[in-house]
């Protein structure tokens, strides 16, 4: 069985169009490997199955790679519970008050995790507005303490 240029395009396609069904962000690479090998049989006609399909494997393989070296970088890291070393020791400013058994919340320049502002608990009584460093990370509180 010979594959031409054009099933490997209409693969392609439909597999850049699943994407849209099933929001992976993996079938897009796979559907631009297949777009590359119709590019590749198309100049090359005598190409066979088992070449194609390795070019096919090794494209789709190098633009995944690709996608998480270069393009998102650190993409598979950001997760909530992994990220506790990445934020302790920021400052950011209290927006609320914030007392031992009372949460208050931090406002931060930039966002930490997605939020700028987060709810905030503390071993001591501090007052709105004051400069606040993150000690530690207890669930989806943060501990602050005096900066």
């Amino acid at each position: 069985m010979q594959l031409d240029w054009w099933h490997w395009a209409v693969a392609g396609i439909v597999l850049v169009l699943l994407e849209l069904a099933i929001p992976a962000f993996v079938l897009v690479w796979f559907g631009l490997g297949a777009v590359l090998v119709a590019l590749a049989v198309a100049l090359l006609p005598a190409m066979d199955v088992t070449a194609q399909l390795a070019v096919w494997l090794a494209a789709s393989l190098l633009l995944v790679g690709l996608w998480f070296k270069v393009f998102k970088p650190g993409f598979h890291k950001t997760r909530v519970g992994t990220a506790t070393a990445d934020i302790v020791g920021e400052v950011g400013l209290l927006a609320k008050p914030v007392a031992p058994f009372e949460k208050g919340e931090v406002r931060f320049q930039k966002p930490l995790l997605g939020s700028e502002v987060w709810p905030c608990i503390a071993d001591e009584t501090i007052a709105a507005g004051e400069r606040v460093k993150i000690v530690a990370v207890e669930g989806s509180l943060l501990k602050v303490g005096k900066s």
